[in-house]
């Protein structure tokens, strides 16, 4: 972020001016005039005015009589009062800006509400001061251009599924018109897209009517398998009839074999699959 250099005073410049002063009233004293404490008064307001320090991730834009003469810092360096002034700081660490798009009408016609953030950088300190009046709002505008301009060329499902894809898209928009500006967009998220509230319950009847009808697709395969299984026994008992009897025998061990059960059989089944002796038996065991 720029910042209007206000005049304030760092430590280095508060500290040589009190040298200076402390220095010319001592002399002062010593000598018995008023000259000296004057001139080291002079010489540490100098000093004061032109000791100037620029923090580790900022530069100092250097103006001498309105005209730009170049960048200072990091560090500590001095200007000459008067004549040259430190007009602004720009931050060259990476930004984040944070911008949204209320009631945008995506590519089929539907309201959104979407929140991004921008990820940005200065690179170029002087091209953006002097390229662009305030390059933060100028960013900041751009971004919320973009997001507008990109929700109505996509469709709410993609927007929705693909968020990673509009973010690219508006970094390459966004880079693209900031970088003659000294500035480049590192990467754009989207962090929300929010739908009105009654789409959102229409999409969530239709999500649950869709799961419906899969599990009824899923249950008809399920009785499909099961009933061409019971065809293929049928045909299978139908060419050997003493494994229908086997089959029919370990039935009614299934049902039986538990106490307290009671199975009713027709007499013409047991006649039929020949059970009397062998349900005799298994009655005759159980009472045992």
């Amino acid at each position: 972020m720029a910042n209007l250099a206000v005049q304030k005073f760092n430590r280095v410049a508060v500290t040589a001016f009190i040298v200076c002063a402390a220095a010319g009233a001592i002399v002062s004293a010593l000598t018995n005039r008023q000259w000296p404490a004057i001139a080291a008064v002079l010489v540490g307001l100098y000093l004061l005015f032109a000791i100037k320090i620029v923090q580790q991730w900022e530069k100092g834009v250097k103006l001498r009589l309105g005209r730009f003469v170049g960048l200072r810092g990091p560090g500590m360096f001095m200007i000459v009062p008067v004549l040259e002034t430190l007009g602004l700081y720009v931050d060259q660490r990476v930004r984040v800006t944070s911008v949204t798009a209320e009631s945008t009408l995506t590519r089929d016609t539907v309201p959104v509400d979407v929140n991004a953030i921008v990820f940005w950088l200065v690179w170029n300190a002087e091209k953006a001061v002097l390229e662009v009046e305030s390059y933060l709002e100028a960013i900041t505008m751009s971004a919320q251009s973009a997001l507008r301009e990109s929700i109505g060329r996509h469709e709410l499902a993609q927007m929705i599924t693909d968020r990673e894809a509009l973010g690219r898209e508006l970094q390459k928009i966004l880079d693209e018109k900031t970088t003659p500006w000294g500035i480049t967009v590192q990467s754009v998220e989207i962090r929300d897209v929010k739908i009105p509230q009654a789409l959102e319950d229409a999409m969530s009847r239709q999500a649950q009517a869709e799961r419906e009808r899969q599990a009824r697709i899923i249950l008809g395969q399920a009785e499909t398998e099961i009933s061409n299984s019971f065809v293929q026994a049928a045909s299978a008992y139908h060419d050997n009839p003493m494994a229908l009897h086997l089959r029919a025998m370990n039935m009614l061990y299934e049902a039986i074999k538990e106490k307290g059960s009671m199975v009713i059989v027709p007499s013409s089944a047991v006649e039929t699959m020949g059970l009397g002796g062998s349900l005799a038996t298994a009655a005759i065991a159980k009472q045992s």
